[in-house]
């Protein structure tokens, strides 16, 4: 059995953007859980919304009153059937097609980076500290790299 990989398209924006966004979000989402050695009934979620639910959200959980390109919840607890919930993984449009622009990359490929970025958290990776951030960029890159995406940490600007 593969991961089970729920996609909640909250915002229609994502779909007119990107209109195979369930699939590539799918798609990253195995990869990085591939790159990991994650649990082959793993399970997360990954909500598509815009800026007001992601300031909401970053509000509540994490003491932030802004808007943000991409939380991760962590979850990691054991469901009926042998399945490991991993947590859940949240895109805000708005934030994230502004970024797309400002780094002059599309909208999927940001979309991706940031999906790859979040379910690496919900597999306990971090970029707090400095060798903590250079592990994380490089499962990233490389996860990127085997997806078709340029690396975002390259001379644009630093993405997550």
């Amino acid at each position: 059995m593969s991961a089970a990989i729920d996609v909640v398209l909250a915002d229609a924006r994502w779909r007119r953007r990107i209109p195979d966004a369930t699939r590539e979000v799918r798609r990253a989402a195995r990869a990085a859980l591939a790159a990991c050695g994650a649990p082959p009934r793993a399970g997360l979620a990954v909500l598509l919304a815009d800026d007001a639910r992601l300031h909401a959200l970053n509000r509540e959980f994490r003491r932030r009153d802004k808007p943000t390109n991409v939380l991760s919840f962590p979850d990691g607890g054991a469901r009926p059937g042998g399945t490991v919930a991993l947590g859940d993984v949240a895109l805000a449009f708005e934030t994230c097609a502004a970024e797309a622009r400002a780094q002059r990359k599309t909208l999927r490929a940001h979309m991706i980076h940031l999906v790859v970025h979040g379910v690496l958290h919900l597999l306990g990776h971090d970029h707090a500290r400095a060798r903590e951030a250079a592990r994380m960029e490089a499962l990233e890159r490389e996860v990127l790299a085997g997806l078709g995406v340029a690396d975002p940490y390259g001379a644009e600007g630093r993405a997550a």
